[in-house]
């Protein structure tokens, strides 16, 4: 399947906004230093179109915390994919919000909300807790990971962590930890097949009922937010 194929499948008659948002990683996120200008050719099949097929791992009118959000990825594509998701992004970094704020504008992306902050601090968690999932992309190990993602779920949510190849070893080592954290049922599924030249690899879990032990919070400086 082609590029332009696949992308229409995965993002349907929001294409041009996908569209869009390669635009803005092969301009200014590069001039930013937000991506690799070595990434700029495999912005598709690496990145957008990467992140976009998980969006069939979401049930419908989903609201979802992406924690690390960096230059947008997975929430851009999943929200572009998938509008009637509402769309959190979690970045720490100014230069990073900033970019992430122009891009919602500039794609109309009235789902899309971006927060300065990390996914530990306690203000992030009491404005943005309780959501149906919590999506990541290469942030850090899986213990650490669960420990950020599950004090932002509500009971019984979901874990979507996107992953390599090294996915199923990670679950084995941090099975026991993720679980005393309060997510279990941790599993290694691919999506993608026929899509992108390389599937995506994503380990999913589902946080129990009742309270969880978060990563302690690191000090940090101001936070700001930005949402339509």
């Amino acid at each position: 399947m082609s590029v332009s194929e696949a992308a229409t499948h995965v993002f349907g008659d929001r294409v041009d906004r996908a569209v869009g948002y390669h635009d803005w990683l092969a301009d200014a996120a590069v001039t930013r230093g937000l991506i690799g200008p070595r990434e700029a050719p495999r912005l598709w099949d690496r990145h957008i179109l990467n992140c976009g097929v998980i969006a069939e791992l979401f049930g419908p009118d989903e609201r979802v915390v992406d924690i690390g959000s960096g230059a947008g990825l997975p929430g851009i594509p999943l929200a572009i994919a998938r509008p009637d998701l509402r769309v959190v992004l979690v970045e720490p970094l100014l230069r990073r919000t900033t970019f992430l704020a122009e891009v919602v504008d500039a794609l109309g992306l009235d789902n899309v909300t971006v927060v300065r902050g990390r996914a530990e601090e306690p203000s992030v968690i009491a404005q943005h807790g309780a959501a149906d999932s919590v999506t990541s992309r290469a942030v850090a190990p899986l213990d650490r990971l669960c420990g950020w993602s599950a004090p932002l779920m509500r009971p019984d949510g979901k874990m979507v962590a996107m992953k390599g190849s090294t996915a199923q070893e990670e679950v084995d080592e941090h099975r026991s930890r993720c679980a005393a954290i309060g997510i279990d049922d941790l599993t290694v599924t691919t999506v993608g097949a026929g899509l992108v030249p390389e599937v995506t690899t994503v380990v999913l879990g589902r946080r129990r009922g009742g309270q969880t032990r978060p990563t302690p919070a690191a000090p940090r400086g101001t936070r700001t937010e930005r949402g339509r």
